[in-house]
């Protein structure tokens, strides 16, 4: 991935820290599409209840095609899944995901991009929520919102892939396949929680923050995200081939300090915290679907040489591991938002995996 320091920075500094390109619609596939659907009462696992969840989404493609479910990373949103890295290598003519065959829907997660959020006015009153309201509120839009019972295929990076075990799991008929990508099932922990807990506590504990209610977004919060993502994506090797003096390292750092922030606080700390209980690990056994699992070998958030990823992939039925070799072109848990690493494998992955007729796909 040829992506610059500075093009990295922005990513980082804008949130979207598990995609690798800024959001572009490439000509070669059909127009996007946007739309919004209510969600009537939609009760979180706190027990508390919204009269009214919007959720904004994207489609690409004719919903006469095979529905494919695409979800997004923590601070992304349906527009960050269209970059030429990702979309432009897997939705246009011949590619696996071609939207003249497939009918492609991108949500906004609750919390992020044109969803339901705390900046929407709630603040800190808006429902704390998790991944399983995320993958609820998902399933509702697809099914009770676009009318789609059944899916070809759930894919996702990040965040998305972590949601993508959960739709597994928790809809095992749901879909034919599954592509978890940059995730593994097991327990949100270890460095990438406490990263992440490091992370939120900085902003929380900044005095401009005040408990949610400030008048600007913090000033703490660029150290923070900068730290975060400096830790936690852009891949060893690249990183030493990026910055291998002193002065170049500063240049990075200093680059990305001074990127503006995009982000609203409270939504970002939502969006991070909502990983907190996450642990697809005790229900394997439950998915159905084929599965491909997608990693990176130099993945900070998800290191393979844990072997802990390696003992879960032996319960899932269907399932099997493509780990994208590290090199200095890939950027640790942010290769996965580049298709260019994967996209033969997800060609030969639908092809083999067995799949329902599109009449029975659908009310």
């Amino acid at each position: 991935m040829k992506a610059s320091c500075a093009a990295l920075s922005a990513i980082l500094l804008s949130v979207s820290l598990s995609a690798i390109s800024t959001a572009a619609w490439a000509a070669d596939y059909p127009a996007p599409k946007q739309g919004d659907w209510v969600v009537r009462d939609f009760k979180f696992h706190t027990g508390e209840t919204m009269p009214e969840l919007k959720l904004h989404y994207t489609t690409v493609g004719e919903p006469s095609g095979q529905p494919v479910l695409v979800l997004h990373g923590t601070g992304g949103s349906g527009a960050s899944m269209l970059s030429s890295a990702f979309a432009g290598e897997l939705f246009g003519a011949g590619q696996p995901l071609d939207a003249s065959k497939y009918y492609i829907i991108i949500p906004d997660n609750v919390g992020h991009g044109k969803s339901s959020k705390p900046s929407d006015g709630m603040k800190t009153s808006f429902p704390k929520y998790n991944y399983d309201d995320m993958v609820e509120a998902q399933y509702r839009l697809v099914t009770e919102g676009l009318g789609i019972k059944h899916l070809r295929l759930v894919i996702g990076n990040s965040m998305g892939g972590m949601h993508t075990w959960l739709w597994g799991e928790k809809y095992p008929k749901a879909m034919d396949a599954l592509i978890p990508m940059a995730s593994q099932p097991t327990e949100m922990a270890s460095r990438n929680w406490m990263l992440r807990r490091i992370m939120l506590d900085t902003i929380r504990s900044d005095p401009d923050y005040n408990g949610g209610n400030y008048t600007s977004q913090p000033r703490l919060m660029k150290y923070a995200i900068t730290a975060y993502g400096i830790a936690s994506i852009g891949g060893t090797l690249a990183y030493q081939s990026q910055a291998p003096t002193a002065a170049k390292a500063d240049k990075i750092v200093d680059e990305r300090l001074a990127m503006p922030i995009t982000a609203d606080a409270n939504d970002f700390v939502y969006q991070w915290e909502s990983s907190h209980d996450y642990n697809a690990g005790e229900k394997l056994e439950a998915i159905e679907a084929s599965l491909l699992l997608i990693n990176s070998a130099d993945d900070e958030r998800n290191p393979p040489e844990t072997g802990i990823t390696d003992a879960a992939m032996t319960r899932v039925k269907n399932g099997k591991l493509y780990l994208i070799p590290a090199s200095t072109e890939t950027r640790g848990h942010g290769t996965t938002g580049n298709a260019k690493f994967y996209r033969e494998q997800v060609q030969q992955f639908l092809q083999a995996a067995p799949q329902q007729t599109i009449e029975s796909a659908r009310r």
